[in-house]
């Protein structure tokens, strides 16, 4: 294991194909962690602008906050030392991004889905790739996604789309 990390759970979970309207913003990998958050702060700050259009699970909960990603040729590939990233709220798929947002429609596909522990984002998305992918003999077939579960205090799960649906 990466780092003397215990062995983590997989889950293989079937998405169809769904709206995310949020803050786009793009830059390289390298300066993720200085791009990313401000869209982050930009779209909480602003979320009161498109509830509305939020998807909502049977309490009336947001069903989920979205760090899409895809290609700069916007193909939702995976990123090539740079990339576009999306976030923001799954929503209905009729909605219309209003002035300011933008809205992505993702692919569906299966992805292998895991969760992220204790702030162990890098190590766990390179166990995905170099270890879980690799010894299920699996290859990434689009861009990896991170879900922000609300029901779980936005907990992070890591998406990786392994079969086109």
């Amino acid at each position: 294991m990466h780092g003397g990390m215990k062995p983590m759970n997989v889950n293989l979970r079937v998405k169809e194909s769904f709206c995310v309207i949020g803050k786009e913003g793009k830059g390289t990998s390298q300066e993720a962690l200085i791009w990313i958050p401000p869209l982050w702060e930009d779209a909480n700050k602003h979320l009161d602008e498109i509830r509305y259009l939020a998807k909502k699970d049977d309490s009336g909960s947001f069903s989920g906050f979205w760090g899409a990603m895809t290609d700069l040729d916007h193909t939702y590939q995976r990123w090539n030392g740079s990339g576009k990233y999306l976030a923001g709220v799954e929503a209905e798929r009729n909605a219309l991004a209003p002035h300011g947002w933008t809205k992505w429609v993702i692919p569906g596909y299966i992805y292998a889905v895991i969760k992220v522990e204790n702030e162990q984002y890098q190590a766990t998305f390179q166990y995905m790739l170099d270890q879980y992918l690799v010894e299920n003999r699996f290859k990434t077939v689009g861009a990896i996604h991170e879900y922000y579960n609300p029901t779980e205090n936005g907990q992070l799960y890591l998406y990786f789309p392994i079969e086109r649906i």
